[in-house]
């Protein structure tokens, strides 16, 4: 039986984030264990994101955005804004830290962010992987136009298409725009399935699915999803994980010890500075 995740939405100052993963429903899906659609929201004059350094382990960070700009800095150096289309993914492994804020520029006007930014675990042998970053401009990812449809796949494989993105697992990542009344039948190739509905009045074989909320799919299905209205959704899922993962803070890991060391890690500051941005968050305290 479909089933479908209400998230829990964060206010961040007027600026929304929703959580649809990890949630009582969903613990993952496929590789994918967090998550979290920005907005959409439009900023005022001086206003943007500020998420100051922050560490992960054991993950990769996945950005994609429909508009609006981030811009990403690490600790090994790489200075990057991200634009719509783009995708930005950040092997976290044994340990980086990272901060993501609306580019100066932007902030001179009135200015909209929309997107999504996912967690996905690694395989408990890739866990401890060397940190990376890997930007993949729009126009470097498979696109299909048709009947009304808009695919792009971001990550993995899917629609017969495959994404330049790196992966550690079998993934499946698709961003979906679909005219109103287009339909399309989502791709079964993969053996656990999710639908975010980011924008839109949609229906999944004939019954209303809410905007902003996750849906998570029957294995072995095929259902046809049709736009109401201009839609925007993101199709993802893969490979289940190799076990349970336990989720501290920024930390994904399949050992609790290992989160203890991320820990002790960042608060004697062994993740190393991020360059041109001194502020950090520090560890929580629960």
């Amino acid at each position: 039986m479909t089933t479908i995740v209400s998230p829990r939405v964060h206010d961040l100052g007027g600026f929304q984030v929703r959580r649809a993963v990890p949630s009582i429903q969903a613990r993952s899906v496929g590789p994918f264990v967090f998550v979290d659609h920005m907005g959409p929201a439009v900023f005022e004059r001086g206003r943007g994101i500020d998420v100051r350094p922050h560490p992960h382990i054991g993950l990769a960070t996945v950005t994609f955005l429909w508009s609006g700009s981030i811009t990403h800095r690490d600790t090994l150096g790489s200075l990057q804004d991200i634009n719509p289309g783009d995708v930005n993914w950040m092997t976290a492994g044994r340990g980086i830290a990272h901060s993501e804020r609306t580019p100066l520029t932007l902030r001179e006007a009135e200015h909209p962010l929309h997107g999504i930014q996912t967690w996905v675990a690694f395989a408990r042998p890739a866990e401890e992987a060397e940190p990376g970053f890997f930007h993949h401009p729009a126009s470097t990812l498979p696109q299909q136009r048709r009947d009304g449809a808009w695919l792009r796949v971001v990550a993995g494989r899917g629609y017969g298409e495959e994404s330049p993105v790196r992966v550690y697992a079998d993934t499946l990542y698709v961003a979906i725009d679909l005219d109103a009344d287009a339909e399309l039948a989502l791709d079964d190739g993969h053996a656990e399935r999710a639908l975010y509905v980011l924008e839109g009045d949609a229906q999944l074989d004939g019954a209303d699915i809410p905007a902003m909320h996750l849906v998570v799919l029957d294995p072995g299905t095929r259902p046809r999803l049709r736009a109401k209205t201009p839609l925007k959704a993101m199709l993802l899922g893969g490979e289940p994980l190799d076990g349970p993962r336990h989720l501290w803070w920024n930390f994904v890991s399949s050992s609790k010890e290992r989160i203890e060391q991320a820990k002790l890690d960042w608060q004697e500051g062994r993740f190393g500075p991020v360059p041109g941005d001194d502020e950090f968050i520090p560890l929580p305290e629960r």
